[in-house]
């Protein structure tokens, strides 16, 4: 436990130069500290550092088995930190680096903590597009594991506020840097062929995107986007079959890169994500309300700008536009901490199209839902 948490505010009058030296200081000394990305804020430590590392797993309350993302400033520090990796690799960091793509590689021996990989032969490893990151991670002079800045299973963070709210008093450090603007994690990948890749957990690069650089694209099997179809009634609950259970989760082993095991970015109201027609998915989910409101629940619903209007709960939150799903990806982990402000007790959010971005939204949808995922 952290006496107290240190906040930068870099957007104020000289407060950027001073974020960047004193964050970095931290760092290299030891220290927890929480930054922008383009994508989500990430909670940083030397990778290098076991007992630094250590201490992010004890903030976050993060599982051992989950292995972290190292991030690097330049692409000259790759050679201390993984073996030689083939052509396909090369394009994508030179297409997507700085940017919001993760790639697993094999890593060098001794080169970041066995914390970092979680006993694993690779490391998983990014370049934000994020002014402010890279230059702190620049100054700091070493390569910084981070994962996201929240507690473990709660919505990542998208502001500085969000980062306050979980791990204030736990950490030495945040730098607020404003919102970021991806609004959800990287994509990371896996090198499965000479031109072929595996998506192990989709993000703000587009499986459409990598085509462009891959011969081939895959997901991988453990991300469920097969999503699970039944049919219930509106208050009827879920078979054990319906959900991911546990002994399904451990068949996959250990996960081969965050994001890809656990359940994610949950509110603390129960969440159901319906799937089908709008029709259908409007007149299951006002009946559903319906049913919890007798219950004396507060109730609340997860929806698009298009369709808000046709429902009524008491929290109806548009993340975005279903025509602009880039909208509803930045605003949905902040859509998800406001039914939290607003004390919801059971929630129900409306799929969306799994193309572009869709699939990254769709994923985390899935996963806050704890899969508990309905077909009307």
């Amino acid at each position: 436990m952290t006496a107290n948490t240190k906040i930068w505010r870099a957007l104020e009058p000289g407060g950027r130069e001073r974020a960047i030296a004193e964050a970095a200081r931290m760092l290299r000394d030891g220290g927890i500290v929480a930054f922008p990305t383009e994508t989500v804020y990430g909670l940083g430590a030397d990778a290098a550092d076991t007992a630094a590392v250590e201490r992010i797993f004890a903030a976050k309350g993060r599982p051992a088995d989950n292995p972290l993302i190292v991030h690097i400033a330049d692409t000259g520090q790759l050679d201390a930190l993984v073996l030689p990796y083939g052509e396909l690799a090369s394009r994508l960091m030179e297409r997507f680096w700085p940017g919001p793509l993760t790639l697993v590689l094999p890593v060098r021996p001794g080169a970041v903590s066995p914390r970092v990989t979680a006993g694993l032969d690779t490391v998983a490893l990014r370049m934000p597009h994020h002014d402010l990151a890279l230059r702190l991670i620049a100054e700091a002079g070493r390569p910084i594991a981070a994962p996201s800045a929240n507690s473990s299973g709660r919505p990542s963070p998208t502001e500085a506020a969000h980062v306050i709210d979980d791990l204030n008093g736990r950490i030495d450090g945040i730098v607020d840097g404003g919102p970021t603007g991806v609004g959800v994690e990287s994509t990371v990948v896996e090198i499965a062929g000479p031109g072929s890749v595996r998506i192990l957990r989709p993000g703000g690069v587009t499986a459409e995107q990598l085509r462009e650089t891959a011969d081939e694209v895959l997901l991988d099997p453990s991300l469920g986007l097969g999503l699970p179809s039944v049919s219930l009634q509106p208050g009827e609950e879920p078979s054990a079959s319906w959900r991911e259970d546990e002994a399904a989760e451990a068949a996959h082993g250990a996960p081969r890169s965050p994001g890809m095991k656990y359940a994610h970015y949950a509110p603390r109201g129960v969440m159901e994500l319906v799937q089908g027609e709008p029709s259908a998915v409007r007149a299951y989910i006002l009946e559903a309300v319906e049913e919890a409101r007798r219950r004396g629940e507060r109730t609340g619903v997860l929806t698009y700008e298009e369709r808000a209007a046709g429902y009524d709960a008491d929290a109806v939150i548009a993340c975005g536009s279903l025509a602009r799903l880039e909208t509803a990806a930045r605003r949905l982990y902040g859509s998800l901490r406001e039914f939290d402000a607003r004390g919801i007790d059971r929630i129900w959010a409306e799929a969306c199209p799994q193309t572009g971005i869709g699939l990254a939204l769709l994923n985390r949808l899935a996963k806050a839902a704890a899969h508990r995922i309905v077909r009307v």
